[in-house]
């Protein structure tokens, strides 16, 4: 019986898998609509992370205002964005490491770093656009940060799991090439009485 946990060379792609999720979940809020929405009928919000969206409660078109007018919004697009575009070289790196026997483990670590330094430039811009959103641009009715904001901090958060790991995975560099013995452990009571 084979177990598949973390130090299992079969399971060396979950790593680079959960970047590419990342990736998508990172494109999603970049090109989704829905950071900020009205959060009930009738709908006359809505923004996005490069502009936001207003109309009349009759009206069917949407009057739109870049938020690439404010500072705070090219800060906010340009933080996420950095952070992306980190993520995706991190990606390409993962696969890298793990596709050639002599590089695997030589910049595992390196890959991890970098993954913190996208999680920090994420994070800022995920704090940013909400604080001096609501503080700037004026709001009409109940609205809530929605989907795409939520994809954001879905991506910022499966950046830092992979972070941690790409972190530690060199301490078991042997276990994951497969270097050492298993270990059986029996437990009869003619052989091991001292277990009962």
């Amino acid at each position: 019986m084979v177990v598949c946990g973390l130090a299992c060379w079969r399971c060396r792609w979950l790593l680079p898998l959960l970047l590419g999720l990342a990736i998508i979940m990172g494109i999603i809020a970049l090109a989704g609509r829905g950071w900020l929405e009205s959060e009930s009928e009738p709908y006359v919000q809505q923004a996005s992370l490069w502009e936001s969206c207003t109309r009349g409660e009759q009206d069917l078109n949407w009057n739109c205002e870049s938020l690439m007018d404010y500072g705070w919004g090219r800060a906010a697009a340009a933080t996420y964005l950095v952070g992306f575009v980190i993520l995706v070289i991190c990606f390409a790196l993962a696969v890298i490491a793990f596709s050639i026997e002599i590089l695997r483990f030589n910049f595992v670590r390196g890959i991890g770093g970098l993954l913190f330094v996208v999680a920090v430039f994420q994070i800022i811009g995920l704090v940013i656009y909400p604080v001096k959103f609501t503080e700037e641009i004026p709001l009409t009715g109940d609205n809530m940060f929605s989907w795409a904001y939520g994809f954001g901090w879905a991506s910022t958060v499966v950046v830092i799991g992979c972070a941690f790991f790409f972190c530690c995975l060199p301490n078991w560099e042997d276990e994951v090439l497969g270097n050492i013995k298993p270990t059986y452990y029996y437990s009869s009571p003619e052989r091991a009485p001292y277990l009962n």
